[in-house]
């Protein structure tokens, strides 16, 4: 057992609380990771407002990059000092889709058996399985895939969520591939993960859509050659005047609300494909002529975690950043102590920031 300092959110929207927690030694299939970097992303925002579920008191962050500093009994795939970023879906090789050649769909995803703890004794709800704003976690050891450590910690430790979300959008889900157009709404850290990945896959066109223009600034860097501010024009039109009246091949909804949604259903070209990444509400509802799916064709998909792999997307992202490939170190707009993730709350929530990073 060790005591860290770590990043609690104890009730519905209560201000975190930087507090004591112990780590317990891990046990079979598991392992204690030093966190060196941890990205605050709108989940982790999401968990403290109540939107996840009511399992308080949660140990925030789950976008991490560290080193392996002890396993538990039966563990192969690390070892003390690798250098690893987390993911929250540790496949478990013998579910329905894992046994059909699926891994990605896995259906029984692995975390840690023991609990994390408040030091009176309180168990924590590690955010998606991983609770990162902690100097340790503890998390299954199919939780961590090596990466090389030459990566900065601060920014591979972001595909550990949103950036790699939106890689795999385009990627993986959305096949997006050389000369192919693709349009993007929603230009924060989801959709420029899905502009990068766009880029990375030779798109010839690739359109971000937003309605602020700091935002559609930030698509630039990553790799959009064209951007549309749908504050001021209709988004459906411009994408299809930006594809010679047809509608792009691929559009990433990286907002999840009815109206983008509706807004790529419309401006993907015939038998185009529509991904939604963006997490609606539960209690959205989407109506569209059912003669307009059937007639238009194409594939309407969901994107979950990018449909990624973590042991062949993580490394393979890694050393694309490394050879200058996929400039990942761009979503990093600042490194802030534990003691700044109510104020990175708030430069997220007013747009200011891609992402505020924790480092230790």
């Amino acid at each position: 057992m060790t005591e860290v300092r770590g990043v609690v959110a104890m009730g519905e929207g209560k201000p975190v609380e930087v507090t004591t927690i112990h780590v317990p030694d891990p046990g079979p299939g598991e392992a204690v990771v030093d966190v060196q970097a941890c990205g605050v992303c709108h989940t982790d925002l999401h968990y403290r407002e109540g939107g996840i579920n009511d399992e308080f008191p949660f140990l925030l962050g789950h976008e991490v990059a560290g080193t392996v500093a002890a396993v538990g009994e039966g563990v192969h795939n690390v070892e003390p000092g690798d250098f690893v970023v987390l993911n929250w879906r540790a496949v478990c090789g013998s579910c329905r889709a894992c046994k059909r050649g699926r891994p990605q769909y896995c259906f029984d995803t692995h975390n840690a058996e023991q609990p994390m703890t408040l030091a009176g004794g309180t168990p924590l709800s590690p955010a998606l399985g991983i609770g990162g704003f902690a100097e340790k976690t503890l998390v299954h050891s199919g939780q961590c895939t090596k990466v090389d450590p030459a990566a900065r910690s601060a920014v591979v430790g972001l595909l550990g969520c949103g950036v790699m979300a939106g890689i795999g959008a385009a990627v993986n889900t959305g096949q997006a591939g050389p000369g192919d157009s693709v349009a993007i709404i929603g230009c924060g850290g989801v959709g420029d993960g899905a502009v990068a990945g766009a880029a990375m896959a030779g798109a010839r066109r690739i359109i971000a859509v937003d309605t602020e223009p700091k935002k559609l600034d930030w698509a630039r860097q990553f790799g959009a050659t064209h951007t549309v501010n749908a504050a001021e024009t209709d988004t459906v039109e411009a994408i299809r005047e930006l594809t010679g009246g047809d509608g792009a091949d691929v559009v990433i909804d990286a907002v999840g609300v009815p109206k983008t949604y509706e807004q790529a259903f419309y401006a993907r070209d015939l038998a185009g494909t529509v991904v939604l990444v963006g997490v609606p509400d539960p209690q959205m509802r989407l109506e569209l002529p059912l003669l307009d799916v059937f007639a238009r064709g194409g594939a309407l998909k969901s994107s979950w975690y990018g449909d990624c792999l973590p042991e062949r997307d993580f490394p393979m992202l890694t050393e694309l950043q490394l050879q200058g490939r996929l400039p990942l170190e761009r979503f990093v707009t600042e490194e802030i102590s534990l003691d700044g993730i109510e104020a990175a709350f708030e430069k997220m929530h007013r747009g200011e920031v891609l992402r505020s990073v924790v480092t230790f």
